[in-house]
């Protein structure tokens, strides 16, 4: 097979993949659906991962117990299990769009990791900044969220960008839920036209594209905290 009758057939390949019956429009439908649950989830994951860190390092023991229990459940089964259990269980009866829906279950799975790794952060600052902050006559609450909070941030922003991005990726199970997310859509695809190379290879790209413009992004906040720890 000489190079022009290959690259005619990837050619061929192409076009009755992404150009025939405009299927590249899923894709594009895929990417809408995916950037919306990924971003909700980020939102609602960081505030129930701030909750449940308040939770686990109180003093009280029925929030220490409640923060555990969360951690633990949720880290010990599996995403995708949760995603059916929020989408066909917990909000069967109610009318939400899909995509929120599924929000709410990547957020409840992220609260898990993103508590610990917050909890980790606020740990990692020194009894000495506390200290500080109360021997200039700040309460408890004040403390924290003034001294220890704006330091814990610029500690556990790297472990934060990694988890959002592994958020992104296990969006790709809300195809079980009858999303047409970009895994979905590359596997209609794949489907329609009885060709694998092409649908999963687009699919793998649009998530590399995705990622690698969140990370840069990402990146170049990080940057910045960092300049100010310069000053």
């Amino acid at each position: 097979m000489d190079f022009n009758t290959w690259f005619e057939g990837i050619k061929n390949t192409f076009l009755r993949c992404f150009v025939a019956e405009e299927r590249y429009m899923l894709l594009l439908e895929g990417i809408g659906v995916t950037i919306k649950v990924a971003l909700l989830a980020i939102a609602l994951g960081l505030v129930i991962g701030f909750l449940i860190a308040l939770c686990n390092l109180s003093k009280s023991k029925p929030l220490n117990i409640i923060g555990k229990i969360y951690t633990d459940v949720i880290r010990g089964t599996p995403s995708v299990t949760q995603l059916m259990i929020i989408y066909f269980v917990v909000f069967a009866s109610v009318s939400l769009e899909k995509w929120i829906i599924a929000s709410f279950a990547f957020a409840i799975n992220s609260g898990a990791y993103v508590s610990e790794i917050i909890r980790a952060g606020i740990l990692s600052i020194d009894k000495g900044q506390t200290e500080a902050g109360r021997s200039l006559g700040l309460n408890a609450k004040q403390t924290m969220f003034s001294i220890v909070v704006p330091q814990a941030v610029k500690n556990i922003f790297p472990a934060l960008c990694n988890e959002f991005i592994t958020l992104i990726k296990e969006t790709a199970i809300v195809g079980y839920v009858g999303l047409m997310d970009i895994q979905k859509a590359g596997d209609f695809i794949k489907s329609a036209t009885y060709e694998a190379f092409m649908p999963l290879i687009a699919t793998a790209i649009v998530y590399f594209v995705l990622i690698k413009i969140l990370t840069v992004t990402l990146g170049k906040l990080e940057a910045r905290l960092r300049k100010s720890d310069m000053r």
